[in-house]
């Protein structure tokens, strides 16, 4: 009775990496776990959905070390940023809000964000 048998999630942040991704590529995936995540760092307060979050955050973050393009891993930044202000995870967030580089993507993360400005 296969039929019935639970599947186990796969989620994007477990999928193996096929070979170096370029920089767009990164981003892109950067992008997908993010959103994926999302609701697991809304809901961070069951433990299944914190380790999901944390999972999720980490992938990306090792992702976005490896972007060699600054403005693009500081928009990706700010998308991790995002997520950990979702998931109410303030100290990573402020060490990932220190990484951005560029002025105006700093502006706009301490205006969606103004807790990290202080």
């Amino acid at each position: 009775m296969r039929w019935f048998a639970r599947k186990t999630r796969h989620d994007i942040w477990d999928e193996a990496i096929e070979g170096p991704l370029g920089d767009i590529e990164a981003a892109d995936r950067i992008r997908a776990i993010c959103e994926a995540a999302a609701a697991s760092a809304a809901a961070c307060n069951d433990k299944r959905e914190s380790e999901r979050y944390e999972r999720a955050a980490k992938v990306a973050m090792e992702i976005a070390m490896k972007i060699s393009d600054a403005l693009m891993r500081d928009d990706a930044v700010h998308r991790i940023v995002d997520l950990c202000m979702k998931a109410d995870d303030l100290k990573t967030a402020q060490i990932l809000f220190r990484a951005i580089h560029a002025s105006w993507i700093r502006e706009a993360v301490q205006r969606d964000h103004p807790t990290l400005a202080q």
